[in-house]
């Protein structure tokens, strides 16, 4: 599997890598969009959720984006509680460096991601969960292909203000329909 595009490249979440996503995991603006608690952790608890829920667990492969070239940090994505039986996992994305927003490298890397999924792993399914506020990774989600499959309808108080959290997914068959096309 060739985990590289244009402008990034994914490797293997390590237990170096540690420091680093504890920055990204503290940083409220980074978490605003991805994490419904916003709690600050101490090191320690970071340290034990890298190695037991991100580096410990079957059901979970996570990978660093680096810029390419420069191999700069700048975020993770990941494939989680995956179903081996059923062929399904989630996916989250953080792009924990904020210079580097709305610029197309989380696009580059949930592709990637996907690329394994679906060609490597032979997922039937992936699917993620997304804030109602955040119309940027909606417009992500729909332009790769992923459809909405529900809502939690007011599950997230945020802002001081409620918020449905949206369910998207989409199909290998309808990934693989999506990748002729750019063909």
């Amino acid at each position: 599997m060739l985990f590289e595009s244009s402008r990034v490249r994914l490797r293997k979440m390590t237990k170096e890598d540690t420091e680093l996503y504890h920055q990204w995991r503290n940083d409220v603006e980074v978490m605003h969009s991805t994490n419904p608690s916003l709690d600050v952790y101490p090191i320690d608890e970071t340290k034990e959720f890298v190695d037991h829920v991100i580096l410990g667990s079957h059901t979970a492969k996570s990978y660093i984006i680096l810029t390419k070239g420069n191999e700069i940090p700048i975020g993770i994505v990941s494939l989680i509680n995956i179903d081996y039986k059923n062929r399904n996992a989630e996916c989250i994305i953080d792009i924990g460096e904020k210079k580097y927003w709305g610029k197309g490298f989380g696009s580059e890397s949930l592709e990637l991601l996907l690329h394994y999924a679906f060609y490597e792993m032979n997922l039937h399914r992936v699917y993620l969960k997304v804030f109602s506020f955040n119309d940027r990774a909606i417009h992500l989600y729909n332009k790769i292909g992923f459809q909405q499959e529900g809502n939690s309808r007011q599950s997230l108080f945020r802002d001081g203000e409620w918020h449905d959290i949206i369910h998207m997914g989409i199909l290998q068959n309808e990934y693989f329909e999506k990748q002729g096309k750019k063909i």
